[in-house]
């Protein structure tokens, strides 16, 4: 109750008159704004004309871009390093517990990413509500309906992993007016929301996307928009996750990807490859990506020098040990296989000064983010594509799935898959996830394919022996190992708030 007197305090103190507090989960991002003053009688102004509205969705655009912890650095951490993929890589007290499995409230990755992922949804909040308002009238219905349908995929994305990191999560889809002693009550609650369980997440989620699929861009070649396709990506992920899943429009919204021309490129190379001469991506927008954040000269991504080198300018930011590093496991699996084409566009080995996982001369690095100008994939077609085959063996039909996974293997230079593990459900759905695991390293998929599928246990508990390479285990895996811990931090400021269970 500390923090709620301290805000009765605040209001009455105030004498009715209007305050904010320092702590505002629901719209801390605050730095473009388009608000004009109201009077007692009138409705307050946050975007006066179409051209507001424009450039405020080129600041989520903006933000999309630019703040690439949360949504990328870190979650390739988690995803990785908290699965059999990859060590940690550094010794630092923030990354290590990923890898042996020590974490808990006060980790500062998951307070950053908390606090981030609030304030992205803040961002897209202020247009979702506001778009309706426009005062002078220059916004058509069209053109609101599409601005406001990429401000909701932006906040599903945002929703949709803080779900599956935190399961329970406020599911916040107002903007917090000023805490006057009139309104302290309400206002405490909008401020310091409780918890949406993870079903009425996810069915927030659905509803923003089936709208957002009706009236979101229509696709183009530049794949860094949120459009329909992004949309669509997004439902069949969620339709795939518990407790909503349903593979059925898992499938179908597959389909309607695949139907708007999407498909595997010839060579991996072209999405992930870097020109030594041009000193540039090897190419952007191919018809395999559906998003993408991209990155040109002279203005680049600075998230490639956490991982590995920076191809477009050698020795940038390459003499402390990088996140990341990947395992034997992983190794192991790609030379079982014989997968030499995607272990080679996944891992790189460098000469390096440090030796914490492997011996220096040879240390293996990960490759999916080759340098400051290539773009950072956040969707593709063979994600989905592969989700479709999980969503068809769930089904029954095993013929389809590994014609499917037989598609994917082709393109890495792979046989098809023997016919006795073809016709085995539980034989068909580990190859499968063995398939995910070499085609989509490094992209943020191994920790949440596991966790989708019950695989936590099984998997984690036993790498730790069969891998010589892994810090020590410190836990075991278990049933509430699933989900992360709320930051501490966030539960002192929020007395609403349940941390989850186990930690």
């Amino acid at each position: 109750m500390i923090l709620k007197n301290a805000i009765y305090g605040l209001a009455a103190g105030a004498l009715c008159v209007s305050c904010s507090l320092d702590y505002e989960p629901i719209d801390t991002y605050s730095d473009l704004t388009y608000t004009t003053e109201a009077s007692d009688d009138e409705e307050e102004v946050v975007f006066p004309d179409k051209a507001s509205v424009e450039s405020y969705m080129q600041k989520i655009y903006k933000q999309l871009n630019e703040r690439q912890e949360h949504w990328y650095l870190d979650l390739l951490l988690i995803a990785e390093a908290h699965s059999d993929n990859a060590y940690a890589g550094t010794t630092g007290a923030e990354v290590v517990p990923y890898e042996d499995n020590s974490i808990d409230g006060s980790n500062s990755v998951l307070n950053r990413d908390w606090n981030r992922y609030l304030e992205d949804v803040a961002l897209a909040n202020k247009l979702v509500v506001n778009i309706d308002k426009v005062a002078d009238g220059s916004l058509s219905e069209a053109d609101a309906l599409e601005y406001k349908a990429q401000a909701q995929i932006f906040r599903s994305m945002i929703w949709f992993e803080m779900v599956r990191l935190w399961g329970n999560i406020p599911v916040i889809k107002t903007i917090a007016a000023d805490i006057t002693a009139d309104n302290i009550e309400e206002s405490y609650e909008a401020y310091f929301p409780a918890q949406n369980t993870i079903a009425e997440a996810y069915s927030t989620i659905e509803a923003d996307l089936l709208e957002a699929v009706k009236y979101a861009p229509d696709q183009t070649s530049d794949k860094t928009k949120l459009t329909k396709n992004v949309a669509r990506t997004l439902l069949a992920k969620m339709y795939a996750e518990k407790p909503i899943r349903d593979y059925t429009k898992v499938i179908e919204y597959v389909d309607a990807i695949t139907a708007e021309g999407f498909e595997l490129v010839d060579d991996l190379n072209t999405i992930f490859g870097f020109d030594d001469e041009t000193k540039d991506a090897v190419a952007r927008n191919t018809k395999e990506s559906i998003l993408e954040v991209q990155f040109f000269p002279g203005s680049g991504n600075w998230a490639t020098w956490m991982f590995g080198r920076n191809l477009a300018n050698w020795d940038e930011n390459f003499t402390w040990a990088k996140w990341v590093t990947p395992s034997r496991d992983l190794i192991k699996l790609y030379e079982s296989q014989g997968d030499t084409k995607r272990m080679e566009q996944s891992i790189v080995y460098y000469e390096c000064t440090w030796s914490n996982y492997y011996p220096m001369e040879t240390y293996p690095f990960m490759y999916k983010l080759r340098s400051g100008n290539n773009s950072i994939i956040k969707f593709r077609y063979a994600d989905v594509l592969l989700l479709k085959a999980e969503a068809l063996i769930a089904q029954g039909k095993l013929s389809d799935a590994a014609s499917i996974i037989n598609q994917v293997r082709k393109r890495a230079g792979l046989g098809i898959l023997d016919s006795s593990v073809a016709n085995n459900a539980d034989d068909l759905l580990d190859a499968y996830l063995d398939e995910r695991r070499m085609e989509l390293a490094f992209e943020g998929q191994r920790w949440f394919d596991l966790v989708r599928l019950d695989k936590v246990e099984k998997v984690m508990n036993a790498v730790y022996a069969k891998d010589s390479g892994r810090t020590a285990q410190r836990n075991l895996f278990n049933e509430n190992s699933y989900l992360m811990p709320l930051p501490q931090a966030v539960l002192d400021a929020n007395e609403n708030l349940i941390q989850n269970p186990g930690y």
